[in-house]
């Protein structure tokens, strides 16, 4: 009697082992463009936040960036999913308001301007799904050259008068989207 108690404690030890091994979380690598967040104001003190920006942060790796973001072709503005922007109160771009909310950001690069889009699909993975007619504002801004590259997709918001810039780059091109305040005079 002792000797099966032995076996079956042995066995029941090692269906357990089994069992706890076969139901441990498995975590992925480290993504090779990954996510990040920019917003305005970016000081985390201030918790009263006026835009916020997540997106995936593709790197060149020797590659060209009209590779990677093809002038005259909707882009997810990043990589992976596209990249959503959050307004924490209504502001316009350009003459077109927007209203506080979650929206996608694509933008259209070109040589000398890119075209910008808030669109009013979420959760949306790359530029497969765009559907221009889901569109609530767009606006056109232009493209600077700089001597510095930068290796991977950056966002960055910095406060303009009456409202808030958007500053998008990659390689050696810049690009500064201007959002204003509903109340901006």
């Amino acid at each position: 009697m002792k000797k099966y108690s032995i076996i079956t404690a042995l066995l029941l030890f090692i269906a357990m082992s089994f069992t706890t091994e076969s139901m441990a979380q498995k975590f992925s690598n480290l993504d090779v463009s990954p996510m990040d967040a920019a917003s305005y104001p970016s000081d985390y003190k201030i918790s009263l936040k006026e835009v916020k920006v997540v997106y995936s942060r593709p790197q060149l790796k020797g590659r060209s960036l009209s590779e990677l973001a093809p002038n005259g072709k909707v882009w997810r503005t990043g990589a992976n999913e596209a990249s959503e922007i959050t307004f924490y109160k209504d502001m316009f771009l350009g003459e077109t308001p927007i209203k506080a909310g979650t929206y996608t950001l694509y933008t259209i690069p070109g040589e000398k301007a890119w075209t910008i889009i808030i669109n009013k699909d979420i959760n949306v993975w790359g530029s497969y799904f765009y559907n221009e007619k889901n569109d609530v504002a767009r606006i056109k801004v232009p493209v600077t050259v700089k001597k510095d590259s930068l290796e991977a997709f950056s966002i960055a918001f910095e406060g303009s008068k009456g409202g808030v810039d958007m500053h998008l780059g990659w390689d050696n091109v810049r690009v500064i989207v201007p959002f204003k305040d509903r109340f901006a005079k």
